[in-house]
């Protein structure tokens, strides 16, 4: 079924690790129309002071990130879950146009429906520019 994206809540730390590694090598993908599949069509994020809403604007927004995010690696690991939340810890690293590269720290706080669809991610997120030889993704 399209509308639903296993696992689903009730959450186990099990299923949980699963939906990170999920949303991880989807990000990794950079598909920005594959990634935002995983949200409702109605999703709400915060991602650092941007608010976005829907598919739409998720899509434009990774398409606009990953068109200056070059050689965009990201890692996420679990921090914990309830029900139907979990709270992951990431790093990624990327560079821009210029060929600067730069670490990104953060936090994302996930709120999945009962069908296993993300409906609001918040995400606080630090960058740090790294010299090339400083890359450990």
């Amino acid at each position: 079924m399209s509308d639903q994206k296993l696992p689903i809540p009730p959450f186990t730390e099990e299923s949980a690790k699963i939906k990170i590694k999920l949303a991880e090598d989807a990000w990794n993908s950079q598909d920005p129309i594959a990634v935002s599949l995983a949200y409702t069509v109605d999703s709400e994020w915060r991602n650092r002071s941007q608010f976005i809403t829907g598919r739409a604007e998720i899509q434009k927004f990774l398409a606009d990130k990953w068109q200056n995010e070059l050689d965009y690696q990201l890692k996420k690991d679990y921090w914990t879950h309830s029900d139907n939340r979990i709270a992951v810890r990431f790093e990624y690293e990327y560079r821009n146009k210029s060929g600067q590269w730069f670490r990104a720290y953060g936090n994302e706080n996930w709120e999945f429906n009962e069908n296993g669809l993300m409906r609001k991610r918040y995400a606080s997120i630090n960058d740090m520019p790294i010299s090339e030889n400083e890359r450990h993704l």
